[in-house]
């Protein structure tokens, strides 16, 4: 009442116009006032929320985050830092009291004495100390591989009062991944990444020293048919089985394995004196192989190929394991079970593969490539009958390359299919050629890679060759290993029934070193079965091959087939294996492999 008592006076003396502008500012005023607040308290809202959601950003961060104040007091701790430190809700706002230890170096810094020994206030720049160690007073675990970040912060605007960031990153998963990467992943033994690795190391030390280095690469021999006979899984328990007793054989001798690829295996057999110590070591394998696997009450035969390279017998460190896998690709060429030393008379030239694949295509325009024929005789009067054709390559620099060189990188890289139907063309223009000249005809058989018949449109390009060529397709013959027919039987048993409908005859090669089953023999649309030499070289001196040899002869010829054998040596052997009643043979006591003006001499 005072209060308008003393506007009253004021107020008589305005006008409603007056009265009016002053209640209009009043509640502008009061208007501001309100608005102003509600703005506070949603900026504060807001900013909350926003804290709220850095928090939850945080916590499901798998870093560890803390930040301490000056007092070293916990402001805040995600909660991947608050499982490392242990911490519970009421310690924040609380000095910390663990003690963490940092690894720098060589020496261990505590956490709080890192900080002020290395990060300066005034500076900005972030420190970072990478691939250090952890250890925590709360946990009793080993060190922790960190890499550890710290970063200060003022909170006030005088900058008294600043806030420590640390941020732990934690590298043990990372670790573990990376080791994985260096590990078979069905095995767990070291993997061909962590031999390559080893191999330096182990490269370096082998020069100072006196002794011999000796690398094994084991291939367990057809195991793709041995898989499809007994399972996936039975041959992946086959694999960790092998596995686990070279890693023991391994410690027992001193010598490191890994589990390369599929059904390979390395040994790096250090410190030896002689190819006698690796020799021994391998024997054992391979006789413990023998006996290995037992599944129900029948026990598993396996054999195993080795190729072998030491250093410095076999070449400089360089290629001592390029040099292994040469000489396992030769013990696979002889037969299962076998096993090669690499000796640099293995193979005249170091031959640069990269090289040599750049230039197989313009080799082919050069016509660098050249059929050669090796006789085939008929077993009783030693004539003449047939013949196998055999592609060389007539390098401009390196002369005379082995097919062993040249095949199997053109088996790699695909060229092989041109390369096959270069043999056939070649070989058809040579029949037409014998026809014409009035020489003897005879069937030449062609060699063909499972690759050829997985090719699209391969018995359409030979009978379209055939057709172009006027030749007989009785005069050609196709043949295939053993192994690689097994290795997809539908397609091959597809691809040859189409051939056969164009009367064209079919062999199958290397016979006896697989697995080949009965059943498989009276469904293959094979006319002929090449026994492999690797039966045969032994055979004057080993009566169990003898059995073999003469078992296969006989069942050859009661499925209705005829029969070749390679490898035939000297005259001893032709008339042992003649008498076994062999329809053909074909080996180095007829004839080595011959141009074909040299072999044409054979057929007038």
């Amino acid at each position: 009442m005072e209060i308008l008592s003393v506007l009253q006076p004021l107020f008589s003396q305005w006008t409603a116009g007056n009265i009016f502008l002053f209640v209009l500012i009043i509640l502008s005023l009061l208007i501001y006032i309100y608005t102003l607040k509600r703005s506070k308290e949603k900026i504060k809202q807001l900013a909350e929320k926003k804290i709220e959601a850095f928090q939850k950003a945080f916590d499901i961060s798998e870093d560890a985050i803390l930040m301490l104040s000056d007092r070293n007091e916990v402001v805040y701790a995600n909660r991947s830092m608050m499982r490392l430190l242990d911490l519970k809700e009421n310690d924040i706002a609380k000095p910390l009291n663990v003690v963490l230890k940092i690894k720098v170096k060589r020496e261990w810094i505590t956490l709080d004495q890192l900080v002020k020994d290395n990060y300066k206030k005034t500076e900005e720049k972030m420190q970072s100390f990478l691939q250090s160690k952890l250890l925590t007073e709360n946990k009793n675990i080993d060190e922790i591989p960190i890499n550890l970040y710290i970063d200060t912060f003022p909170m006030d605007d005088t900058h008294r009062q600043w806030c420590t960031i640390v941020s732990i990153h934690d590298l043990s998963k990372e670790e573990e991944k990376t080791a994985l990467g260096y590990r078979h992943k069905l095995t767990k033994l070291p993997n061909q990444a962590q031999a390559l690795h080893d191999l330096n190391a182990l490269y370096s030390k082998i020069h100072l020293k006196d002794q011999k280095l000796a690398l094994v690469l084991l291939d367990i021999d057809n195991f793709s048919k041995l898989r499809s006979i007994i399972g996936h899984e039975q041959a992946n328990i086959i694999l960790i089985k092998v596995a686990d007793y070279l890693d023991a054989l391994a410690k027992e001798h001193a010598f490191s394995v890994y589990h390369t690829y599929h059904n390979n295996f390395l040994l790096t057999i250090p410190d030896i004196n002689s190819s006698d110590e690796v020799l021994s070591i391998v024997k054992i394998i391979q006789k413990r192989l023998a006996s290995f696997y037992k599944m129900e009450d029948a026990k598993l035969h396996l054999t195993a190929s080795v190729g072998i390279s030491i250093y410095p017998d076999s070449g400089a460190t360089l290629n001592l394991f390029d040099n292994a896998y040469k000489a396992l690709a030769q013990a696979e060429k002889n037969g299962y079970g076998r096993i090669h030393i690499y000796i640099p008379s293995d193979i005249q030239h170091d031959y640069n593969e990269l090289t040599l694949h750049n230039e197989m295509h313009e080799a082919l325009k050069k016509d660098e490539f050249e059929v050669y024929y090796q006789p085939i005789v008929d077993a009783k009067n030693k004539e003449v009958v047939a013949a196998e054709a055999l592609i060389r390559w007539n390098h401009p620099k390196y002369g005379l390359i082995p097919p062993i060189v040249f095949i199997p990188l053109m088996e790699k890289t695909g060229f092989v299919i041109e390369l096959g139907k270069y043999i056939l063309e070649e070989v058809l223009k040579q029949q037409k050629r014998w026809e014409l000249f009035k020489f003897k005809q005879i069937e030449v058989s062609i060699n063909l890679t499972l690759l050829e018949i997985e090719s699209e449109g391969f018995v359409e390009n030979v009978a379209k060759q055939l057709q172009f060529h006027q030749v007989n397709p009785e005069n050609i013959k196709y043949e295939i290993t053993e192994g690689s027919a097994m290795i997809s039987e539908e397609l091959t048993h597809k691809q040859f029934t189409a051939l056969k409908k164009l009367g064209i005859p079919i062999a199958l090669d290397d016979f006896g070193t697989g697995y080949t089953s009965f059943s498989y023999l009276k469904k293959f649309p094979a006319d002929v079965l090449k026994i492999d030499k690797t039966l045969v070289d032994y055979i004057l001196t080993n009566k169990e091959d003898q059995r073999i040899v003469k078992a296969m002869i006989e069942l050859g010829h009661n499925l209705g087939v005829k029969i070749v054998v390679e490898g035939i040596e000297n005259k001893r052997m032709y008339e042992l294996i003649a008498s076994y009643g062999c329809d053909f043979m074909q080996g180095y006591y007829f004839s080595k492999p011959l141009p074909v003006f040299e072999f044409q001499k054979l057929l007038r």
